[in-house]
């Protein structure tokens, strides 16, 4: 009895996506196990719109050109023609072959982990640098990609019928991508001018700089809010902040301080989008201090800082000075000064706890406010030497 299949609607509705992971043995040991990074990448399907409506995962030897084992594609077949998704959804960035040959086995559309979290970027992007900054990242990964959309092309295998129009098209696709990078990367070269120009007078001006970084939905943009009363967007969503805010705290000894809100990391996240966003990034490096903000009560919190002080240090920023700000203690307890619950809390896991570039811990409820006179004590005890010059009355 052939098998009954879910109608497939027609008009607008959210994409349906099935999310595929593999484990590959040859890759070593990884902080991530399967079932965390499918949680995240489910994360961010959701955060890009998409509802999940199932998942496949393989333990592997190795990596294949159609990503999953024989096996485990044939089982995905089936699934696809039970649940009738629009998307499938690999949470490793995939070679442009590996793309090609899933979309020839499924017959579906597939995209990887990079295009997803551009995707989410895409969204997320307010300003003109951010905008600007998605739209390279997102060409940069489309130009070796550009043959699959001539695939019809390719498989009649060249000669008779394959010159001409098509051919020319894909020539004049690339030929259109570059020069929209070029445009993009003079763009990006203004915009660094003139960052460095406001970053300049802002040295000139001998008030401390502080940058917030972390895991992305670590509480970064809540912990800005409540310091600063920015008005920055903090919700639960993945990227939520992605373009840069900088705004003035007060210290208590009456200086002031500026202070940043960046981009959040996230593993797996591919050097092509972290080298579009290095023009957002110039803010961790002019910063006289960073404070990286955890969320303690992640199941994940040790890797997550791992991946931040990775991150920190392929961008050559593992000596900068850093706070450990230990965030949404209110998840824990009622009283922001129960010493038994503090007590009971493992830093020892937590990458970067004891390098000598951390300077020291405080335990805070952004969401709550809780303790953030201590951390303002603690960021004086940091920055107190430049703090000591009275900052100018504007920016």
């Amino acid at each position: 009895m052939p098998k009954s299949r879910r109608p497939k609607p027609t008009g607008p509705h959210t994409e349906r996506a099935v999310l595929v992971a593999v484990e590959a043995k040859k890759r070593g040991e990884s902080l991530w196990g399967l079932d965390d990074t499918l949680v995240e990448l489910d994360y961010l399907t959701r955060s890009a719109g998409a509802e999940v409506v199932a998942t496949v995962s393989q333990r592997a030897e190795r990596i294949t050109p159609t990503y999953l084992g024989k096996g485990k594609l044939q089982e995905l077949r089936e699934l696809l023609e039970d649940e009738r998704p629009d998307v499938v959804i690999c949470d490793d960035e995939l070679t442009p072959t590996q793309q090609r040959n899933l979309e020839a086995a499924l017959q579906i559309k597939v995209i990887d982990r990079t295009a997803l979290i551009l995707d989410v970027f895409g969204r997320h992007a307010r300003t003109r640098e951010g905008q600007i900054q998605v739209e390279l990242a997102q060409h940069q990964y489309l130009l070796p990609r550009l043959v699959g959309q001539w695939s019809h092309l390719e498989r009649l295998g060249g000669g008779i019928g394959t010159r001409g129009p098509g051919e020319t098209q894909l020539e004049t696709d690339r030929r259109l991508i570059r020069r929209r990078i070029q445009k993009i990367e003079s763009e990006l070269d203004n915009v660094r001018k003139r960052r460095s120009q406001y970053l300049e007078r802002r040295r000139r001006s001998s008030t401390p700089m502080a940058t917030l970084v972390g895991y992305t939905n670590a509480g970064k943009s809540t912990l800005f809010n409540a310091l600063c009363d920015a008005g920055v967007p903090a919700e639960d969503q993945l990227f939520n902040t992605l373009d840069p805010v900088t705004r003035r705290l007060r210290l208590p000894d009456g200086n002031e301080l500026l202070l940043s809100d960046t981009v959040g990391f996230i593993q797996k996240l591919s050097p092509t989008v972290v080298a579009a966003f290095r023009a957002t990034l110039e803010e961790l490096s002019e910063a006289d201090l960073l404070l990286h903000v955890i969320d303690i009560t992640h199941p994940k919190a040790p890797e997550q800082a791992e991946v931040v002080e990775q991150t920190l240090a392929d961008l050559d920023l593992g000596g900068k000075p850093r706070l450990l700000v230990i965030n949404k203690l209110d998840l824990l307890t009622d009283d922001p000064a129960d010493v038994e619950v503090l007590d009971r809390i493992d830093l020892s896991a937590i990458s970067g706890a004891d390098s000598p570039a951390v300077n020291g811990r405080v335990f805070v409820s952004a969401a709550r406010g809780w303790n953030l006179p201590a951390l303002l004590e603690s960021i004086l005890d940091q920055v107190g030497a430049a703090a000591s010059v009275p900052a100018p009355a504007t920016a």
